[in-house]
């Protein structure tokens, strides 16, 4: 038995933290309504974003099933992020109208990472309007969470 606690902790210490306690969508449906949801998308690729923003919209749509007028913020940070540069919208179409979408139709507030932007020479001003530009996305999570946000992480 100490023998397979030992192998439990070591395999545990492997996987990040946020996946130990990470919520999920079914997890925050089943509970009482949190004042708001934030979902934090970091990942390696500029297509995790057109791949995952799919599901994202079916998941807005559920926890506003249940919670009517439910805040939602997303905040990505990783370099998926840099698909929803002015640069890239024509090769990220689809990614943009779906960001676009959940900002304009369902008031979800997108922001992405200044500071993650600032290491590739990226400056505010080179993501379109519907995009928030926070200085840093951690803390922009950080912000959601004081404010009593149910944070759901989406990566990959």
């Amino acid at each position: 038995m100490k023998r397979l606690s030992c192998i439990l902790i070591a395999l545990l210490s492997w996987l990040p933290l946020s996946a130990l306690l990470a919520n999920t969508v079914d997890a925050v449906l089943r509970a009482e309504r949190p004042a708001g949801v934030v979902f934090e998308i970091i990942g390696s690729s500029k297509a995790m974003l057109e791949q995952r923003l799919p599901q994202l919209h079916r998941d807005i749509q559920r926890l506003r099933e249940t919670f009517p007028g439910l805040p939602v913020a997303v905040v990505s940070h990783g370099r998926e992020q840099f698909a929803l540069t002015r640069s890239n919208r024509a090769r990220f179409s689809r990614t943009h109208g779906l960001v676009q979408q959940l900002v304009d139709r369902q008031q979800v507030e997108f922001h992405v990472c200044g500071t993650h932007a600032s290491w590739y020479n990226i400056a505010p001003e080179d993501f379109p309007d519907y995009v928030d530009v926070s200085p840093a996305g951690p803390t922009q999570i950080d912000d959601y969470e004081e404010l009593g946000y149910t944070l759901i992480v989406i990566d990959e």
